[in-house]
């Protein structure tokens, strides 16, 4: 581990992972630091819904090539459950070959890692960070490693897992859980996406191989009686919450649960640091933005990293240009999901029937349809 970088990236999942290989091959010192004892393990296998942008941003890193196991999302239907209110959003509207793919987190987490072996990138695994303040002119990072702690300095950290160091936090806590799991269906997908809104939150069926991945909203009381139901219970209630639009619902496996809120940063940069992915926001998954937002912040910020001297990375100039450029993709995001799922999740009669024109306007309104999906794919720029 070296005493000082230009760069310290703190966190090697995929989002700091993608941020050290856009650096790979540029001018400045970069060393990225991970808790994990050993990156070759295989992550927990999970879902993940990328966005067409973010597949521009993994080509460009070579990676998209080594994952195996994606599904394209051609269609997304949206709908509530009792309102007459419905959408489509198709690729071929937007002349792209896909909206989003589904993936599986740990193909990703591996074939990012594979790209960073190859690269010959500095990084430090068991490593775990526990401070990042500023000091006269770069970041101080308090690093425990092996049973010791020591010192690491940078003109710019980076924390992209986590949040080390005090922030300030906004966090609202939505009272719901999500039940995912993997089901399949009478009728085939053909790479339809589905969401379904309905008063206990949404639901949403994820195209994936010859099935779908499943993740449905509901309170956490619920959530425990749906997991602990056998296998044909479940699939019978999942019908019933869910609907004919995929016919009979055939077998379910990997039930799991996890809780879900809204968190982010107030103030993404301080001197000398700036947060990125899950160290600045963690969004609810309804629309799908939370993953693709932190690809965009890598993004950016190399870009930001790229066109900085070695004297400016860090400073009140370079943060700012980059703060005012992710300003409203990342508000918009964040105020987009939480719109959302305050909307949607209640059995108000009145807004049950705003929701049922919105949703027709949507489908009727060409431009309004064109502005949402291309938001959703490729995000908003400052």
């Amino acid at each position: 581990m070296r005493e000082h970088s230009d760069i310290v990236i703190v966190g090697g999942g995929p989002v700091g992972t993608t941020l050290a290989l856009l650096l790979a091959d540029g001018d400045f010192s970069v060393q990225l630091l991970e808790a994990r004892a050993d990156l070759t393990r295989p992550a927990h296998r999970r879902t993940l819904a990328l966005s067409y942008g973010s597949r521009l941003i993994l080509e460009r890193l070579g990676v998209w090539s080594d994952l195996s196991e994606v599904t394209p999302i051609t269609t997304i239907h949206i709908s509530q459950r009792g309102g007459l209110g419905m959408a489509w959003l198709r690729a071929t509207e937007e002349k792209l070959p896909a909206l989003g793919y589904v993936v599986d987190y740990a193909e990703l987490d591996a074939a990012l890692h594979a790209r960073l072996r190859v690269s010959g990138a500095a990084v430090v695994s068991g490593a775990r960070v526990d401070e990042v303040r500023a000091a006269s002119g770069y970041a101080m990072l308090k690093v425990s490693r092996a049973g010791d702690v020591m010192p690491v300095t940078a003109r710019l950290a980076v924390v992209a897992d986590g949040g080390a160091g005090p922030v300030q936090r906004v966090s609202r806590d939505y009272d719901q859980h999500a039940l995912i799991a993997a089901v399949t269906t009478e009728l085939s997908h053909n790479g339809c996406a589905y969401e379904r809104f309905t008063p206990d939150g949404p639901a949403a069926l994820l195209p994936q191989g010859a099935g779908f991945a499943l993740v449905w909203t509901a309170s956490p009381a619920r959530v425990q009686a749906l997991l602990a139901l056998p296998d044909a219970e479940f699939l019978h209630a999942l019908h019933q919450h869910f609907g004919d639009r995929v016919g009979q619902f055939l077998s379910v496996a990997q039930r799991a649960s996890f809780p879900l809120g809204l968190r982010y940063a107030a103030q993404t940069t301080r001197p000398h640091t700036v947060l990125i992915g899950n160290a600045a926001q963690m969004l609810h998954p309804v629309a799908g933005q939370g993953f693709n937002l932190g690809l965009r912040d890598a993004w950016e910020l190399a870009a930001r990293i790229r066109t900085s001297t070695r004297e400016a990375l860090g400073d009140a100039g370079m943060l700012a240009t980059y703060r005012n450029a992710r300003r409203l993709d990342t508000r918009g995001g964040i105020f987009f999901t939480d719109l959302l799922v305050r909307l949607f999740s209640n059995d108000n009669a009145l807004l049950h029937h705003g929701r049922s024109v919105g949703l027709a306007a949507l489908q009727a309104l060409s431009p309004v349809k064109r502005f949402v999906a291309r938001r959703m794919i490729f995000g908003a720029r400052g």
